[in-house]
């Protein structure tokens, strides 16, 4: 553990424990397991210690970064002892730095519980988890923040669509996890979402469903709208044909009624035709709306105030799959009380964070500066005048694609394992 921060932290409640603390020194791998998952087929990456290429401070930021590229990484800790937490808030939080922008990958935390522990030496993405959190990003359509719970043996993924942060910044992640089955999530130290357990998640079944026997009575009336019958059709309505004659047409010169027949003017239509007489309609003074079946109780549905209950969380882990390496994963606390967990953030990445966005900006500077002197001169020479048919062949060539990624298999893409 880093010295200065172990000395620097805040007085809390007697009563809060702290299930674990992670700072990522230098004897971090001490704490770490790497999991041989995905060893023996090459794809394993490594985290290694670092504080990036920015940073606020460069002993206190460091943490454990994924590399190299295109690879799975899986690695847990023990916590200090089982947490159970029947009655109490469960806090898990810990801070990301995707220094290399990342693209596709994930970025989030595991809660693992005491059951799993004989599948822990290969942990990955098949190893049953209690808690899921964190960022995960894939393109512009996928920049979301996970928050998956295990109930029964089934993963559930929270309802709402929670933004995860997706610059080279470092950000904090805080979820809670209420004994009353209420939740919040914070990014930042500052709320996102909050809400119900059981109504941001499907854990149980409704407790309410449409009575499957109930009918549509045989005299219930769907129509808005009904014929007036009041409205007649207008004297003559029938008499007016679709088609008359045209007036402006001659028979043609060369027409001979004996070989051609009766000539006869072709027809057009009557600019007085209204066609099918219809009645008006009016609103229908029997209409009851669209039936719908009642609501009953869903005998399917059993009451739990357990959702929030895990008994036996053990360990504490980071299973992902990134297409571009490079995040940052440092201050992981486990804990039963978020006040400890936010001071812990302010003792942390709040002291740091300016002074890592002030060297952020000068090394994106300095490389900007280097791009633009590396850049060749424009050319002093005279274009050349183009052939208007060379021009448009050039319009139509297509842009180059740079390259491919084979991302894994469905079923191995724990880079997004929702559930």
């Amino acid at each position: 553990m880093k010295v200065a921060f172990l000395l620097a932290t805040l007085a809390v409640a007697a009563s809060a424990e702290v299930y674990l603390k992670e700072t990522f020194d230098d004897s971090w791998a001490d704490r770490w397991v790497k999991s041989k998952w995905k060893q023996s087929e090459g794809q394993a990456g490594d985290f290694t210690l670092s504080a990036g290429k920015w940073y606020g401070d460069a002993e206190a930021d460091k943490g454990i970064q994924t590399g190299p590229d295109s690879k799975f990484f899986a690695t847990y800790a023990t916590l200090d002892k089982v947490f159970d937490n029947t009655g109490k808030d469960t806090v898990v939080q810990f801070s990301v730095k995707h220094e290399q922008d990342l693209d596709c990958g994930g970025g989030y935390i595991k809660l693992i519980p005491a059951s799993s522990e004989k599948q822990m030496e290969s942990f990955g993405g098949e190893t049953p988890y209690s808690v899921m959190f964190g960022p995960d990003i894939c393109g512009y359509s996928t920049r979301k923040i996970h928050v998956i719970l295990t109930y029964k043996g089934k993963n559930y993924l929270i309802k709402k669509d929670l933004k995860a942060e997706s610059d080279q910044l470092t950000h904090v992640y805080t979820l809670v996890i209420k004994p009353d089955n209420t939740y919040k999530v914070y990014v930042d130290l500052k709320e996102v979402a909050s809400g119900s357990l059981f109504e941001d998640w499907d854990m149980l079944p409704p407790k309410t469903v449409k009575d499957p026997k109930a009918k549509k009575p045989e005299d219930w009336d769907e129509r808005e709208e009904i014929a007036d019958p009041e409205d007649k059709k207008p004297d003559g309505w029938d008499d007016i044909p679709a088609t008359i004659p045209d007036k402006t047409a001659t028979k043609p010169d060369d027409w001979d009624d004996e070989e051609d027949g009766a000539w006869e003017a072709p027809t057009i239509p009557n600019p007085e035709y209204k066609g099918e007489w219809k009645p008006k309609m009016i609103p229908n003074p029997a209409y009851k709306g669209k039936w719908v079946a009642p609501d009953i109780d869903n005998p399917e549905y059993v009451h739990d105030d357990t959702l929030y209950n895990f008994k036996d969380l053990k360990f504490v882990g980071f299973e992902l799959w990134q297409v571009k390496s490079g995040s940052i994963f440092d201050n992981i606390i486990v804990t039963d009380d978020f006040d400890v967990a936010k001071a812990f953030a302010e003792e942390t990445w709040q002291k740091t964070k300016d002074a890592e966005k002030e060297m952020f900006d000068k090394v994106k500077k300095e490389e900007d500066e280097k791009k633009a002197k590396e850049a060749p001169p424009p050319s002093s020479e005279e274009p050349a005048e183009e052939d208007e048919d060379d021009e448009y062949e050039d319009s139509k060539e297509e842009p180059a694609h740079v390259g491919t990624i084979k991302l894994p298999d469905e079923e191995e893409s724990s880079g997004h394992d929702e559930l």
